[in-house]
């Protein structure tokens, strides 16, 4: 068990260094998030036939994960420009709101009650949030731009989350990835005419470019996913949440140190103490929430269970 925990929390810093490898990268966010498709379908698509798992689905079924995979697409764009637009650290404290969105999401899309504790963990988070913007004004932008990303992650988490319980997850992911890399060579005309100042699109990889992007698609992506998927086979639901939800401490934490070793390119990371107070507060709620839910889950199965007794 302990060598699981080691790996789970270790999947979970791969995914907290996803925005310091976007950082490194020379290559545009669009770009970028097409290459880090392309290759994650190729690989996902070795791990269906290693694992001999089929891959046909109806066409319906098939054109939902496509359109999922859009969002996707969408989601990893804004998250890569964020972290262009302002530091690793900011982007990430924006990201961290992906819990506030979720349970705003839920109720909307799956006709569930809203929760009185995470409406009160909503306006703590934005509490949070507020104390970020004021304290960080020159990177108000990009921290905009993370908290979208942030409300596209949880939109197709939340589609997922049905779509999970009908296909095996890495044959989803599969048709995921397939459609991020199929929306963006669609987008691409448009994006090339009206977006990218008449240069054109820039696909050439530079320098180190292909070390962090095999990386961020083969480790970040398709080892750390499929590792995930084996380690929720022995590891409970609660405890996986609640480690994934250490992602943007783990993140920042490692772009500290990059500004710390005084790496290029992460000069913009040392932050104000307004910026931490304001990060600590939107943490505290997202670690909160899973406890929360756990004990409410409980609470509801007790009820029942009072109820069919009497």
């Amino acid at each position: 068990m302990l060598k699981d925990y080691l790996k789970l929390h270790f999947i979970v810093l791969l995914w907290g260094f996803t925005a310091i490898l976007g950082k490194l990268l020379t290559v545009p966010p669009v770009e970028l998030v097409f290459w880090r498709t392309a290759l994650a379908t190729t690989g996902l698509a070795g791990l269906l036939v290693a694992r001999r798992i089929g891959w046909r689905l109806s066409g319906l079924e098939a054109l939902k994960l496509l359109g999922v995979g859009a969002l996707v697409a969408a989601h990893w764009i804004t998250f890569f420009l964020a972290a262009r637009l302002s530091s690793v650290s900011v982007c990430l404290a924006g990201m961290a709101t992906l819990a506030l969105w979720t349970s705003l999401l839920e109720p909307l899309l799956l006709w569930r009650r809203v929760r009185p504790y995470e409406v009160g963990l909503g306006l703590l988070a934005m509490l949070g949030l507020y104390l970020i913007s004021q304290a960080e004004l020159s990177q108000l932008t990009g921290l905009l731009v993370a908290v979208l990303s942030a409300g596209l992650s949880a939109l197709f988490s939340v589609l997922n989350s049905q779509l999970v319980k009908r296909h095996a997850p890495v044959q989803l992911t599969l048709y995921e990835m397939a459609g991020a890399c199929l929306s963006i060579t669609l987008f691409f005309p448009v994006y090339s005419r009206y977006f990218t100042q008449g240069q054109g699109l820039h696909l050439a990889l530079h320098g180190y470019d292909w070390l962090w992007l095999l990386l961020l698609a083969g480790a970040c992506t398709v080892y750390a996913f499929s590792t995930s998927v084996e380690l929720m086979k022995r590891i409970s639901a609660f405890v996986v949440n609640l480690t994934i939800n250490l992602e943007p401490v783990y993140g920042i934490v490692l772009a500290q140190a990059l500004f710390v070793l005084r790496v290029p390119g992460f000069g913009q990371e040392k932050m104000s103490g307004g910026f931490y107070v304001g990060t600590l507060i939107i943490l505290a709620s997202v670690l909160v929430h899973p406890v929360l839910d756990q004990w409410n889950q409980r609470r509801a199965r007790r009820r029942e269970a009072t109820e069919v007794l009497v």
